[in-house]
């Protein structure tokens, strides 16, 4: 019996080391951007997963997507997460991006999740002139 409950404990001790929280997941596919590394980012993505903006951005794949929106990691310093709230397969997150030249940039996003990782996101977002990679921020 106690062979029985120590293989129990290590199973769950190594399901859980595997999966991460949606949460998890969407702050480290952030961290990725904080510290340059596509690697992290692409990481908690899912197969399938696409991406939607106001920015002319319908369901972008994720090679189309490191493509166009990738180049923005140059101008994030630092991601603050104001409130992310996760139900079931769904979550959203509100979050503040300090640019490299001290902006502030207000995002909000709507993500789904398949077998624990992120299969998309939609971003809700002004493209006013503090979003990074503005043409009236590049220099």
């Amino acid at each position: 019996m106690k062979q029985f409950l120590l293989f129990i404990i290590f199973c769950n001790i190594f399901l859980n080391s595997r999966s991460q929280s949606a949460e998890q997941r969407i702050k480290n596919f952030f961290a990725g951007y904080e510290k340059k590394d596509w690697n992290l980012v692409v990481d908690q993505v899912a197969e399938g997963f696409t991406f939607t903006s106001p920015n002319g951005d319908d369901h972008l794949t994720i090679s189309r997507y490191k493509e166009k929106c990738w180049g923005t990691a140059r101008y994030f310093k630092m991601i603050e997460f104001s409130k992310i709230m996760v139900d079931g397969n769904t979550a959203f997150a509100m979050y503040n991006i300090t640019t490299t030249d001290d902006k502030v940039v207000h995002n909000v996003e709507y993500y789904t999740f398949s077998n624990g990782k992120i299969k998309s996101i939609e971003t809700f977002f002004g493209t006013g002139i503090h979003y990074p990679g503005n043409s009236d921020n590049v220099k």
